[in-house]
């Protein structure tokens, strides 16, 4: 794509603010930050990568995906205000669900131990545990506040606080999982997915783009149910005092 193309692209964003004052939505301002901040954002990451794979340099790859688990734990713990710490516990799940994915997509030398293969495909796995991390602290924010009489119950009449909580946490993963899982179903019915589609623009046969596409896909499972299961179990001591006593963080 050529540099003139690339600037006509804003025809979609002057579309996108005519509406928005059209309908006086107020949403103006945001678009042109937004917009500011993708080019800047996206111009800076590509100039980074492509020292980094320059450099082949392991140091730089780990630098690399922590900056990129760092803010997505930032931004997912925006969800979870009220609880003391979640901050640390989603940081530990997103890296959970990167480090065991990855283990395994490189231990079965499904993809090669490469900075073009292992960023990308790590910002992905991140990108999709930073989702599924404020899926599960909204979902649990609205369990509690509909369930907080029903815990109280569980907890009058002798049940632990863990088998109190149960099914609120189970119905939190669930939330948090089901987008990954639905959309597993409708892909390439309903929409041809980035990678798949970018691979095509770019001129790769589009039978390997589904290849990688299809490797996206599953390990986006895995990442989803590693990091909503891993953010359950580390979220249930923050909603209960040693006395098994419910607090109210919400």
């Amino acid at each position: 794509m050529s540099i003139f193309a690339l600037i006509l692209t804003l025809v979609f964003v002057a579309l996108a603010i005519v509406l928005s004052r059209w309908q006086r939505l107020g949403l103006e301002k945001d678009i042109i930050i937004g917009t500011i901040r993708t080019a800047i954002q996206l111009i800076a990451v590509g100039y980074v990568l492509h020292t980094i794979f320059a450099l082949r340099s392991l140091v730089f790859i780990l630098l690399m995906l922590t900056v990129m688990i760092t803010v997505a734990t930032i931004n997912a713990r925006k969800k979870g205000k009220g609880l003391p710490g979640i901050g640390r516990r989603i940081a530990i799940a997103i890296t959970s669900a990167e480090i065991l994915t990855m283990a395994l997509l490189l231990g079965l030398k499904i993809i090669g131990s490469i900075p073009q293969y292992v960023i990308p495909i790590s910002g992905m796995i991140i990108g999709n545990a930073m989702v599924v991390s404020g899926l599960f602290l909204n979902r649990l924010k609205s369990e509690i506040d509909t369930r907080k009489e029903e815990i109280k119950v569980y907890l009058a009449l002798g049940a632990t606080s863990k088998q109190a909580i149960s099914h609120v946490m189970r119905n939190a993963v669930k939330a948090a999982m089901l987008p990954t899982i639905d959309g597993m179903k409708t892909v390439g019915l309903v929409q041809l997915p980035g990678t798949m589609t970018g691979m095509i623009v770019a001129g790769a046969n589009p039978i390997e783009a589904v290849r990688y596409q299809i490797l996206i896909m599953y390990s986006f499972t895995s990442s989803a149910a590693i990091t909503a299961i891993v953010l359950g179990i580390l979220t249930h001591g923050l909603l209960f005092n040693k006395a098994h006593q419910f607090i109210e963080r919400f």
